[in-house]
Parts: structure tokens; sequence; C-alpha cells
């Protein structure tokens, strides 16, 4: 199984959050099992744009309750952790696919640095080591090849 982990802001604008589903849409369609912190904002419309395309949706969730997840989440994990959790998706993905975000966004970037994991961006942070595209489509284009080796 391939995965993608898509982090951003917990609360976005309507562009992130249209971006955020037009890339879980995109890599449902590839395939790909998309891994999100299970909540709202970029979380929940990357798991909608997947879960409506017929695709995997995983939440690793802060949470103990199964039921904090977003309705898109197929797949809830509840770990009880709050943002400690970020270390999970991180380590649950092939890559990440960073959509806006603030602080923990960025600690989730930096994980996956650090540990040697691509991180594709599109409107987040600008620090080294993101590969920065500028669409839904470039992104998913990108982790695709990256993921599957094409």
């Amino acid at each position: 199984m391939k995965t993608a982990g898509i982090i951003g802001a917990g609360k976005a604008d309507k562009e992130l959050l249209e971006l955020a589903e037009e890339v879980g849409r995109l890599l449902a369609k590839e395939g790909i099992t998309v891994i999100t912190g299970g909540l709202g904002g970029v979380m929940e419309a990357a798991s909608r744009g997947a879960f409506l395309e017929g695709g995997i949706t995983v939440g690793i969730l802060p949470t103990l309750k199964k039921e904090d997840a977003n309705p898109y989440v197929k797949i809830p994990i509840p770990t009880g952790m709050g943002e400690m959790r970020n270390a999970l998706i991180v380590r649950a993905s092939d890559l990440l696919i960073a959509i806006g975000g603030e602080y923990g966004t960025l600690s989730e970037i930096a994980l996956a640095l650090k540990t040697g994991k691509k991180v594709i961006g599109l409107k987040t942070w600008n620090i080294p080591g993101i590969i920065e595209c500028h669409s839904a489509e470039e992104a998913v284009r990108l982790a695709t090849s990256l993921i599957k080796g094409k």
C-alpha cells in the first residue's frame, strides 16, 4: 500500500480547502492511501476528496475517541497523544504534502525532513527541503512519481 500524508491547517480558507480536496481526490485516483490527522480543515478536505473518489482514508487522531474523526475518515486511529501524533503521521506516510499550515504543520515538515521523507509544499512554509508545487495536479504527479517510482 502506497501512502501520502496530507498535512495542513486545522482551520483554512476556501482556497486551501479546495486545493486539499483536489489533492485527496487525485491521490485516490492513483490508488494512494491518504493519511491525515483526522480532524477538520485541510485534513477533512483531503479526506473528503479521497473518500468521494472511493479511496482509502486514514485519520491518526490526537484524541482517544474514534468519533472525533471527520466523516470522511474510513480508518480512524485514536492515539490520545495530542500533537505528538504528528510523528505517527510522518512515520506512516511514504511522503508528505503540506498545504498551508501553521506550527503543527511545521513540526510535521521538520520530522519528515529529519527522517529523510520527501515533503511537497502547496502554499506552505518556505524552508529548505520542501519541494514547492503550484497546483494540486503538479503535487500529485510528483508524489505519484516519487511513491511509485514512475
